[in-house]
């Protein structure tokens, strides 16, 4: 059996490779989201820990672009590390130099193995984003929370942060009040998604092999959950592409609704 750190290595080195190589799923919103959401999904499907890594690397770059910040450059692997429980609060300040980053953020996916990561915080005029060089002093992984063995090679842990300088991205809220946070939501059930598909493969090969009507009833119901997951998406995926900047006000309920499905 592969040990914890064998196997975020060996994800963490399947995550550069991919990169390396040239994956880079289009931005959401511009024509082209059925291509990526199936991407993510495809990747779910068939290495779900380095699914988990590499949709986080997309949507980095996908907020990015929507911020009006410089793309990263080449060999970079980012992380957006923005869930917020009450025991990982970390708090941003100014000083003379610029940001600097204090606390712990916990369920950081990639924590050793991104060079950089998106990094929610509160400052005085309200919760803003960063973007903060990992390879900086006083940023530290540690063990975190969060415990699946299936994914451990996903790299999910905690990291402190001990006056990190960080760069703002954006204003206030500029990472939640935007279009895109709930574009971005439905490539993660995108990976979900593709994840339920691998899961499920066994099952449909058993099936081929033969009838059995219990066997044949179990498949049915997982091949009608697949199905309508799958067709979520590409809903989803026409309904960004038509109103990208969610003029219709409706990319909250449309997030919820694929991810309640996907999960």
């Amino acid at each position: 059996m592969e040990r914890p750190g064998e196997s975020i290595a060996r994800t963490a080195a399947a995550l550069t490779r991919l990169l390396d190589d040239g994956w880079s799923p289009p931005l959401p919103g511009a024509g082209r989201t059925a291509q990526r959401w199936a991407a993510l999904r495809d990747l779910g499907e068939r290495d779900l820990p380095l699914a988990r890594l590499a949709e986080g690397h997309a949507d980095a770059v996908a907020i990015l672009a929507e911020l009006g910040c410089p793309a990263p450059a080449a060999g970079e692997r980012l992380g957006v590390w923005a869930a917020e429980p009450p025991a990982g609060r970390v708090e941003a300040r100014r000083t003379d130099g610029g940001w600097v980053l204090t606390g712990t953020k916990q369920w950081c996916s990639g924590a050793r193995s991104c060079t950089s990561a998106l990094v929610t915080a509160h400052a005085d005029d309200g919760r803003r984003l960063f973007l903060v060089d990992l390879a900086a002093p006083g940023a530290t992984p540690r063990p975190g929370r969060w415990a699946t063995p299936a994914m451990v090679g996903s790299d999910t842990a905690d990291v402190e942060l001990d006056d990190v300088p960080a760069t703002p991205l954006g204003g206030p809220r500029a990472y939640l009040d935007r279009p895109g946070f709930w574009h971005g939501g439905i490539g993660v059930a995108a990976v979900w998604a593709g994840g339920a598909h691998g899961v499920a493969a066994p099952l449909a090969e058993a099936v081929a092999t033969g009838a059995d009507p219990h066997r044949d009833a179990a498949w049915g119901q997982v091949d009608v959950a697949l199905h309508a997951v799958d067709a979520a998406l590409a809903v989803a995926a026409a309904e960004v592409d038509a109103d990208p900047a969610d003029r219709a006000g409706t990319a909250a309920l449309r997030g919820h609704r694929v991810r309640g499905l996907a999960a």
